[in-house]
């Protein structure tokens, strides 16, 4: 999932620190919603530390019942999300590990279902989400193109 809205950047206020608008907070809040009646069990949440992502992910949360301590947050998300850090990740959070919900940011969202997806080549909205599904057995089969999407919602769309 792609952050929601966030506070347009101003003096003073660094982009790791930006707030999610209410608007996003409200958006994040319905996708979540909408992918609840899609898929149960969104697994482990991982999220940028950055704030706005931090703060979809919290949302997000909620909406599951998921713990806020339950969230685990990475830096590589902010900072340099690609595909081997996603096997870096995915490495480290173990094989019985069946689902993963990502929050954080374009470009590097939008590219990476690209990689992993066929057909995927739209740009992820804010509070977009995409739903990659792999016929693997272990994370580290996982190989560029080898996913389907399994959904893919855009606020415009379903809002």
């Amino acid at each position: 999932m792609r952050h929601g809205q966030a506070e347009e950047g101003a003096d003073g206020i660094p982009d790791f620190e930006r707030s999610l608008t209410t608007k996003g907070k409200n958006i994040s809040r319905f996708m979540a919603r909408k992918l609840r009646e899609r898929i149960s069990n969104p697994g482990i949440l991982i999220t940028s530390p950055a704030f706005r992502a931090f703060e979809t992910a919290l949302v997000f949360a909620g909406e599951y019942g998921i713990k806020p301590e339950e969230i685990i947050l990475k830096s590589q998300i902010y900072s340099r999300f690609n595909h081997e850090v996603v096997m870096e990740i995915l490495k480290g959070i173990g094989e019985e590990t069946e689902t993963v919900t990502f929050f954080g940011h374009n470009p590097n969202f939008s590219s990476l279902a690209s990689y992993y997806a066929r057909g995927q080549a739209d740009s992820i909205a804010k509070s977009g989400i995409v739903s990659i599904t792999f016929n693997i057995m272990i994370w580290s089969d996982i190989r560029p193109s080898s996913g389907t999407i399994e959904l893919s919602f855009e606020p415009k769309k379903i809002l």
